[in-house]
């Protein structure tokens, strides 16, 4: 008994401990539920008791919720008490049956929107009245003003004798009255030249410097938006009768620096974006309506100037006095302020004849507003660094403007390319994304440039003209596109240097293309740079030849000129883009090592050995029978070279033959294509074949042999699929003796469609015996070998 006690007695223990435990969990249950209750209480309008509420069943964080749920202007310094959060008439109101409390949304009606609308409807009724006894005569001109003034006062006194005690609903009252004496002053010197100009624009700074005092004094922008912003809507609801530009945008612009003063006082936004928007869109409806260039050209200007410098400055006194955080909002209002400037500016200007000569100046001065802005944020460090390379940007784009509106041809090109040297470059050291993008439109704009340039500059020569002629190379427009090439081979290095990463870009689809799209714009320039040099030379011969013989015919212009001329052109032009495909291939492998490269270059490289081999070829065999039969050669000298040519393409064909083997060799290429070795071998026997092709017609027709098509290549492509046979049992290259088979087959198929109409006797017994001695020799070589081919 004693030993169960003992075991017994520890589990009783733990028993009651658990029942503890589960006593304390279900009294931390009920007060949780409490709470919970509380809060839903609070949330639906349903108070507790009176006789059960204590402040201690509130929850810590409960006067933080009611405090967030008041309205703004209810908690304000200055304001009149609000009801308490638990009001003292609640439980008597409950107990009588009454409503229990007011909901958030009927606070807000009553204590904020119904006068707000209520103010509204006044002063709208007070325009229509006013009109309607305009229109009618109802009242004397002087009569409609002094009720218009007595209507304003009467609103102002009644809202600062209601201030002491409805704070809200007196700033209300007050914010009406300053719209409507706007409106009257407005009317009495435009509509009816009661008061003169001096004594309207003391009135209106009277009404301004009392608004902005106004409230800053009730701590309200509903005041400035009501009394300031409401007075922008007189100009569009009565429209300027007098057409008195400078009295209109005067007037603007008292508004707006009473808009100035206030954002040197309060941190309000709001009211900066309404005057902002409503300042600009006054300005824009007058010029798009009103503007004439020989009246209003240097008002026009002034006060564009000057509604720019005020938005300018208040959007610095936010963000460097106020040290106010910059956001994409304020990106957006920079850049329009700046470009509604300029715009508008530059608008101006070509509308004058004087003003059209001061466009490259007034982008400049632009550009210099900016970077004194730039200087001193910089030099003071005063703001965001985002701010400053923000508006350093908006001064490289005002420069960049500048250059092609001011200079023309070629300095446009340069001052691009060197502007996206210098930005890119900045942007990849500095990593600054926003220099990094202007530099990648800035090579966009000096490619188009300079593309321009060349499809200008090359085409202005005229026979008998020697200041047009362009000499090769040694030109100005050469000259240029060297300093281009430069420019964006700085660019390919920086963007190749592991050190310095790119700093934009996280979408894959950018970080491929943007990769590829620099060299490539490089090779493009540097390609097309040599490539428009040479079409050049070649094109002014041939007008020279043109000249020639209209000179000797004594024709009308436009005679043919030297056909040879336009096929030494296309030769060289498809020699020239063999070598730049296979120096391409060479700089990869040695250098850049780049897959994505890679491709192109040999994609390229096929391209141009396959328009050498259709084109080039052709071309060759007309000069040679240009040569051969002399045509035109009263006029034209057709000499050797002719022939000649041919072995110098054959020279570049070999190169870019050997770039495609070195290519076919490199590790970095294997991933891209595992059959590159067998398409190099393919390319490579059939540009063979078709260069002896070539080469044996040509001879042929040099020897003056007729049948050459026939006879000749039928003899070699035999020869040529016993070569491959050869080749492909001692390398063990099955498709290459694949490939043998069926160009035999080829052969035999000409030989029996083709050329058996036309060969005679003799020449059919010599085609005959030689392919029949090919074929036994090929199948001797497969009996022989047949252990290799098997293997």
């Amino acid at each position: 008994m004693a030993e169960t006690n003992d075991l017994l007695a520890p589990l009783n223990e733990k028993l009651e401990a658990l029942k503890k435990r589960h006593e304390n969990i279900s009294v931390e249950i009920g007060e949780l539920s409490r709470e919970i209750e509380q809060l839903k209480n609070f949330y639906e309008g349903q108070w507790p008791e009176k006789e059960n509420f204590s402040t201690a069943n509130i929850p810590a964080n409960l006067a933080e919720v009611m405090i967030e749920n008041q309205d703004e202007e209810a908690i304000s310094a200055t304001s009149e008490p609000e009801t308490a959060v638990y009001p003292t008439d609640y439980f008597s109101s409950a107990a009588a049956g009454g409503p229990k409390v007011k909901s958030d949304l009927e606070k807000f009606i009553g204590e904020n929107l119904i006068n707000k609308v209520g103010i509204a409807i006044t002063i709208i009724g007070v325009a229509i009245g006013t009109k309607y006894s305009i229109d009618h005569n109802l009242i004397s001109p002087l009569t409609r003003i002094l009720l218009g003034y007595l209507v304003g006062s009467g609103l102002l006194g009644t809202g600062i004798w209601l201030k002491k005690n409805y704070h809200n609903y007196s700033a209300v009252l007050v914010s009406g009255a300053m719209a409507i004496l706007y409106f009257v002053t407005y009317f009495a010197f435009i509509q009816y030249h009661l008061i003169p100009q001096w004594f309207a624009f003391l009135l209106m700074v009277a009404f301004t410097a009392y608004a902005v005092l106004t409230a800053i004094n009730y701590n309200r922008q509903v005041i400035a938006h009501i009394g300031m912003v409401g007075a922008y809507a007189v100009p569009f609801l009565l429209g300027d009768k007098s057409g008195s530009v400078v009295i209109l945008f005067s007037y603007i612009a008292i508004i707006n620096l009473g808009i100035l003063f206030i954002s040197v006082k309060k941190y309000w936004k709001p009211i900066y974006y309404s005057s902002f928007l409503l300042s600009w869109l006054v300005y824009l409806s007058w010029y798009s309506q009103k503007y004439q260039s020989g009246e209003n050209f240097g008002q026009a200007l002034i006060f564009l100037a000057i509604f720019f410098v005020i938005f300018y400055t208040v959007f610095l006194i936010f963000k460097l006095l106020k040290n106010g955080q910059f956001n994409a909002g304020d990106v957006i209002l920079l850049l329009a302020n700046s470009f509604l400037f300029y715009g508008l500016g530059d608008s101006i200007l070509k509308s004058n004849e004087s003003g059209k000569h001061l466009l490259g100046l007034f982008t400049l001065f632009n550009a210099l507003i900016h970077f004194g802005v730039c200087f001193v944020i910089h030099s003071r460090r005063v703001a965001d660094k985002n701010l400053f390379y923000l508006i350093a940007g908006l001064v490289l784009v005002f420069v960049t403007i500048a250059i092609p509106v001011q200079l023309d041809g070629n300095w446009v090109t340069l001052l691009w390319a060197g502007e996206a040297a210098l930005l890119f470059w900045i942007g990849r050291r500095r990593h600054i994304p926003f220099y990094e993008i202007i530099g990648y439109i800035l090579i966009i704009l000096a490619f188009i440039s300079i593309i321009q340039d060349w499809s200008t500059v090359y085409n202005g020569y005229t026979p008998g003209k020697p200041e047009t002629r362009i000499l090769p190379i040694f030109n100005v427009n050469f000259l240029t596109s060297v300093l281009v090439i430069a420019s964006f081979g700085f660019i390919n290095f920086w963007n190749h240097d592991q050190k310095y990463p790119r700093v934009i870009l996280s979408d894959d689809g950018l970080k491929v293309f943007i990769p590829v799209i620099i060299p490539a714009t490089l090779i493009i320039v540097i390609y097309y740079s040599f490539y428009i040099e040479i079409a050049t030379y070649w094109n002014q011969l041939y007008a020279d030849s043109m000249k020639v013989v209209e000179n000797l015919k004594q024709a009308s212009p436009g005679s043919p000129g030297n056909a040879d001329i336009l096929k030494f052109k296309s030769v060289w032009l498809i020699n020239y883009s063999l070598l730049m495909s296979s120096l391409i291939s060479f700089w990869n492998i040695k250098k850049l090592r780049s897959s994505n490269l890679g491709i192109v270059a040999l994609v390229l490289s096929i391209v141009v050995i396959a328009i050498f081999l259709i084109l080039g070829l052709t071309d060759l065999s007309q000069l040679r029978e240009s040569y051969i039969s002399h045509s035109l050669s009263d006029y034209y000298h057709h000499s050797g070279f002719n022939i000649g040519i041919r072995y110098i393409s054959y020279a570049f064909i070999g190169f870019s033959l050997y770039s495609l083997r070195i290519y076919s060799k490199q590790d970095f290429t294997q991933e891209i294509s595992r059959g590159l070795k067998m398409g190099f071998d393919s390319l490579l026997h059939i540009t063979l074949l078709w260069i002896a092709s070539s080469e044996l017609i040509s001879w042929m027709d040099l020897m003056r042999f007729t049948q050459s098509s026939k006879l000749g290549l039928t003899i070699l492509w035999g020869i040529y699929s016993l070569i491959l046979i050869v080749l492909g049992i001692w390398k063990k290259k099955k498709y290459m003796r694949i490939g043998a088979i069926s160009l035999f087959g080829l052969t035999l198929y000409k030989l029996i469609f083709i050329d058996l109409i036309e060969l005679d006797t003799i020449a059919r017994t010599i085609v005959f015996l030689s392919l029949g001695v090919l074929l036994l020799v090929i199948s001797f070589l497969y009996n022989k070998y047949k252990h290799l081919i098997s293997d």
